[in-house]
């Protein structure tokens, strides 16, 4: 079964098949912020879609990275720490893009159990 949430005009932010979560691409609303503070952002905009879905960070299996400045990885990798538990780690790619929409420095997508 397929069970869909937070409905927009081009996808669904979480789609839910069996005992897997999927959540679409996240960005930081504060454009702003250094790649620390959007990464902070998202985190907190992921936990909350992970609760929605029934499900918490101490469940996901894969984390997809997607950075316009791969120079500043060190500051995700921060905010990363400070907001997994190490024993809660996915597995994770980090990938450097040569574009996102203006002034985002990063994008996360990411599957997790339930």
């Amino acid at each position: 079964m397929i069970t869909r949430h937070i409905s927009g005009p081009i996808h669904h932010r979480i789609v839910e098949h069996g005992d897997t979560v999927y959540i679409g691409g996240l960005v930081a609303d504060d454009k702003s912020k250094d790649m620390k503070g959007q990464a902070e952002e998202i985190f907190a905009k992921l936990d909350k879609l992970l609760e929605t879905a029934g499900t918490s960070k101490k469940k996901l299996l894969q984390v997809m990275v997607y950075s316009s400045d791969f120079n500043q990885k060190d500051g995700f990798n921060e905010a990363w720490k400070e907001w997994l538990e190490p024993a809660d780690m996915p597995v994770r790619a980090y990938l450097g893009v040569s574009d996102l929409s203006p002034n985002t420095l990063v994008e996360v997508v990411t599957i997790a159990a339930k």
